[in-house]
């Protein structure tokens, strides 16, 4: 899918309590819960909900969820439109602006990032492993007219994209064959790995080589080539890739792509390593 727009979106994430917490504080934490997945369901959409869309895709009793919709308007977490529909609201878009420009991570990449896409001239992307998702966190767009359709904050399969595969190459055994037991496989085009023989062998030919590859895997039509990007302790993995149309980026270009990206994740981990680390 290609467009010439891009945007930024952001994710709350849940937050799990031990059973060893006072049982007040169970029940609050549920609670705020419980208004995080209203607040991922409306911010995760591509256009204002309804109530009942909200409802349809929420587990809470209808009472319930209007209670947690009123006090996420109130608080400006949610804006509630002259329609009656629900967006996200200003004061979580001021979080999550906090949160963007205080992430190192995406600064530490972004002038490689930049340098990969002065030497292919196309769309650059960075993304982290969360879950069976990849999440990315930032994107150069293309010098191309015709350009990525992609967000900042979006999610994406693991099994079918370039950055997923690549982090996924990153993790130790056992936490790899736990998160492949995990993937829900759907084909989203006859080039769509959708079982977990064999992701698991593509998985060790990534390890070998270096790189990942999605060929027209995600969406028809669209071609990525990516690295691994990782901690020292293997608790954080991401990934790096070159993406774009298939028509315009042949097999043999990015195979020609491919040391440069694994240059750019190699550099990226360097920059990591020296102000990320523990300190002397």
């Amino acid at each position: 899918m290609v467009d010439q727009t891009d945007s930024t979106a952001a994710k709350p994430d849940r937050m799990e309590v031990s059973d060893t917490r006072p049982q007040r504080s169970r029940v609050d934490t549920g609670t705020l819960g419980k208004a995080i997945a209203v607040l991922d369901i409306v911010a995760s959409a591509d256009e204002p909900m309804r109530f009942t869309d909200i409802l349809a895709l929420s587990s809470q009793p209808r009472g319930t969820l209007h209670r947690q919709l009123s006090n996420l308007v109130e608080e400006g977490l949610l804006s509630l439109g002259r329609d009656h529909s629900y967006s996200v609201g200003i004061r979580l878009l001021k979080f999550a602006a906090k949160a963007w420009a205080g992430n190192q991570f995406r600064a530490i990449a972004e002038p490689h990032l930049r340098a990969l896409h002065d030497l292919t001239g196309e769309t650059v992307h960075l993304g982290v492993l969360r879950g069976s998702e990849v999440i990315y966190l930032d994107k150069v767009e293309s010098r191309q007219a015709v350009r990525m359709y992609s967000q900042i904050g979006n999610a994406s399969p693991v099994y079918c994209t370039g950055v997923g595969k690549a982090a996924m190459s990153a993790l130790p055994d056992a936490e790899l064959r736990d998160l492949v037991s995990t993937i829900r496989f759907k084909r989203f085009t006859d080039s769509t790995l959708t079982t977990q023989d064999a992701l698991i062998a593509e998985i060790a030919e990534i390890r070998d080589s270096g790189n990942a590859y999605d060929r027209e895997e995600h969406e028809p039509g669209i071609r990525c080539v990516a690295a691994p990007i990782y901690s020292s302790d293997r608790s954080f993995v991401g990934g790096v890739s070159v993406t774009g149309p298939a028509y315009r980026i042949t097999a043999e270009a990015l195979e020609s792509w491919a040391g440069l990206v694994r240059d750019t994740a190699g550099s990226i981990m360097d920059d990591m390593g020296a102000r990320l680390g523990p300190r002397t």
